[in-house]
């Protein structure tokens, strides 16, 4: 009788016709080992079955890429380093969004993690990282304990390790009430010559496992991430992983070590599905077989069976292919680090898994299945009906009003409670801090620095995906151009709910096809990513599916640091400019949702060709000198954006044109491809007649003053103090963190 049920493979996440082709693919019933190996490998999570269809379409080549999706993260060059070896970004973005919500501690924290382990496994110092948060409502039960958690969890771990947290962004929406997000980025820095991947090779090398010891924790990982919750949520916490940053530091410490001499074939981290995803990816991207014997596993808990160990997702691990005869030599290295080192196997040229375990075999499985194989859907969709156009527009009737509580709300107030619990100054490169348009690190030894933004709007996204998807790119790329960096590539983390459901898929698809759009358009590919689906909840007091967010991780590259600007005013009496073209762009605005309550109408249009004609104006005037801060027009239009220049320096400005559209149209339509920036006097006429032959529209706003934000219109003055704007702005979070939000 088979001890294999259909209850069994239904709890293993595998669909009755997935489960026949496990048994095509054996010739036979497999056991509980091999089932659950086949559970994580076709999970959502490792497989990516529902969007590798839909991820082909997406631009991921430009002459600056040395290696794009496939690999543990992506790869770009970035010129020479102090040593005259030319130097490579490696950076990508990954989700921990189910254990957040359960854990949100160990969560956050082992995302940060995990994230880590990805870059460094390519041989990168890790220079900094980034964050990119969705919260529910603020007044919601739960929601303060999850804030507070995740902070804590992505401080606790990233400033352990000694990497910067430099930046992030945070939305609120009750559509994350029941299924919070949390997504976490890396970027380090490799020479060339020492960059490491994963494909296994040499018949007979020797495989080594290096790290922390196998537990029991996380086991179910990758599967409970592949579906959505249910009122049991809470039951699910044994799947949740728990990190030791002091452990990260000692493993990036002694695999850079190793990584200086030649003695690596292939390296891999124990992600998701842990030492199965590891061994299988290895074996199958080189095209060979492996065969561990479980028994020399690490193992920190007694009497741990090989399903357990191959399917435990403990933190800290990673798996390597060394050279014969140099393990000895590694084995050393780690010691040194006080780390685990075990040679738990071998590679072969049988094309299969093979696990022993007390003499006998207990696993044997062909890789082909598992890995290029595995399942691969393209699931009904049905696109978005195109929202209405906004009706009966309202006025504003005192800007000034207006500002001070859009300052205050949740998507536009200070985020300082959360980035002062970040070390966001260790390693002395980080010349930008939080709270800009983006993060800029310099690269150690070098006049060179990395610019880094994560970016989306998931309101435009739900609205109409495809501009959602171009609008998430575009303002990355925006972002990284308002500091003067050459925006590269991206990263990306696809967020979205069950993609069963055709009104879900043909939010992935249409947030694909705009994404893909916006690449191609602004020559910024994407070179690594993930994909997270099932973000939806039938929890008690949970929504249902999370707004489709796309996050999007930016880097680009400064020649010279000291070139780069900020988004405060640098001194009195500057001009104030807007740059690129304006409709007054009120749907979906956070005027028309916060002071209205409505969401409602089309986001605003991205035209991409404009956007590149104005973004590349932008950095050719800062490389001149001519801006002295800059800030892209984003939530809250054109006065929020003042706003955060006045806070971010401690001065004021007068806004004395006519704004064309009235009030509420001028200063809180969210226009794409436009920005706010300060000119010296003795730059403004030539910075007009360069923007005139760039055909970038250029008009005077106004002029930096001492300490109060007035705005001149043909409805009278409206004018509001720095020391009003800046209590609103920076009440909200330690009133939250306070319980003073009510719930």
């Amino acid at each position: 009788m088979s001890q294999i049920t259909p209850q069994i493979v239904a709890e293993h996440g595998l669909s009755p016709e997935e489960y026949d082709r496990v048994l095509t693919a054996l010739g036979r019933e497999p056991n509980l080992v091999e089932l659950g190996i086949f559970s994580v490998m076709w999970s959502e999570h490792c497989s990516y079955k529902s969007s590798r269809i839909h991820l082909k379409k997406l631009p991921t080549e430009a002459p600056w890429v040395i290696c794009g999706p496939g690999e543990n993260a992506g790869v770009i060059d970035i010129g020479e380093g102090p040593n005259g070896v030319r130097q490579a970004a490696i950076f990508k973005m990954e989700s921990h969004n189910h254990p957040s919500y359960i854990e949100p501690y160990q969560g956050a924290a082992t995302g940060v993690g995990g994230i880590l382990r990805d870059v460094f496994t390519m041989g990168a110092r890790p220079i900094a990282n980034m964050n990119a948060l969705r919260f529910g409502r603020p007044d919601h039960p739960r929601m303060r304990h999850l804030i507070a958690g995740v902070v804590h969890g992505i401080g606790g771990y990233g400033n352990c390790v000694g990497v910067p947290t430099v930046g992030g962004e945070v939305n609120f929406h009750p559509a994350y009430d029941g299924n919070i997000l949390v997504n976490a980025m890396t970027v380090g820095i490799a020479d060339q010559d020492k960059i490491f991947y994963s494909a296994a090779s040499g018949i007979g090398n020797p495989i080594v496992y290096v790290g922390s010891k196998t537990g029991r924790d996380g086991i179910h990982g990758a599967t409970m991430a592949s579906a959505d919750f249910g009122e049991d949520a809470e039951e699910k916490r044994p799947t949740v992983q728990v990190g030791d940053p002091f452990t990260e530091k000692l493993l990036i410490e002694a695999c850079l070590e190793l990584m200086a001499s030649d003695a690596i074939v292939a390296i891999q981290d124990m992600g998701a599905a842990g030492l199965t995803s590891s061994s299988v990816e290895m074996a199958s991207k080189g095209g060979v077989g492996i065969e561990l014997v479980m028994d020399d596993v690490p193992q920190r808990e007694e009497g741990m069976t090989p399903y357990e160990m191959m399917l435990s997702e403990s933190q800290e691990r990673m798996l390597m292919v060394l050279k014969p005869g140099r393990e000895g030599e590694a084995e050393a290295i780690f010691r040194k680090w006080e780390l685990d080192f075990a040679v738990i196997g071998h590679v072969t040229d049988t094309g299969r898994m093979v696990l022993k375990w007390q003499g006998e075999t207990v696993c044997d499985i062909p890789l082909a299945p598992l890995a290029d194989e595995a399942p691969l859907y393209d699931r009904p969709h049905v696109a978005t009906p195109a929202p209405a156009e906004l009706t009966d527009v309202p006025e504003s009737a005192d800007v000034a009003a207006d500002l001070l509580k859009l300052m205050a709300t949740p998507d536009l107030a200070s985020r300082r409670w959360i980035w002062e619990q970040y070390d966001h100054m260790v390693g002395a490169d980080t010349v930008q801090r939080p709270g800009g348009d983006a993060a800029v690190v310099r690269v150690h030894g070098t006049e060179k620095a990395l610019a880094i933004t994560t970016d989306c709007t998931p309101r435009y996204c739900f609205a109409d995906p495809v501009e959602g998807g171009r609008q998430a790119v575009a303002e990355a790329w925006r972002n990284l151009t308002s500091v003067g960096a050459r925006p590269l590539a991206i990263t990306n983390c696809l967020n979205f709910a069950n993609p069963q459901r055709p009104e879900i898929m043909g939010q992935i698809v249409g947030c694909l096809e705009g994404m893909a759009d916006a690449c191609r358009a602004l020559d910024f590919p994407i070179v690594s990513g993930n994909v997270s689906l099932y973000n939806e909840s039938k929890a008690t007091g949970g929504g249902s599916a999370i707004l489709p967010t796309p996050a999007i991780g930016g880097v680009g590259l400064l020649k010279d640091w000291q070139a780069s600007v900020g988004i405060a005013f640098r001194r009195t009496g500057d001009a104030i400019m807007l740059i690129g073209e304006r409709a007054g762009h009120l749907g979906q605005s956070l005027w028309l949702r916060e002071l209205h309550g409505r969401e409602e109408g089309p986001p605003p249009p991205v035209d991409l060709k404009a956007e590149r004609r104005t973004g590349d104006f932008i950095r050719e005037q800062i490389a001149k000198r001519a801006i002295r801060a800059c800030h892209d027009v984003s939530d809250g239009g054109m006065a929020v954006a003042v706003a955060e220049m006045a806070l971010a320096s401690g001065m004021g400005a007068l806004i004395d044109s006519v704004q064309p559209f009235g009030n509420a149209a001028s200063f809180f339509g969210e226009d794409q491809g436009v920005y706010v920036v300060t000119v010296c006097d003795d730059c403004i006429a030539d910075f007009i007649a360069d923007a005139d032959r760039a055909d970038v529209p250029a008009d005077m706003l106004g002029r930096t003053i001492r300490d109060r934000l007035v705005f001149e219109t043909e409805d009278g003055d409206f004018c509001v103090t720095l020391d009003e704007l800046r209590a609103a702005h920076e009440s909200f979070f330690p009133a939250l963190m306070e319980g003073e939000v009510a719930s």
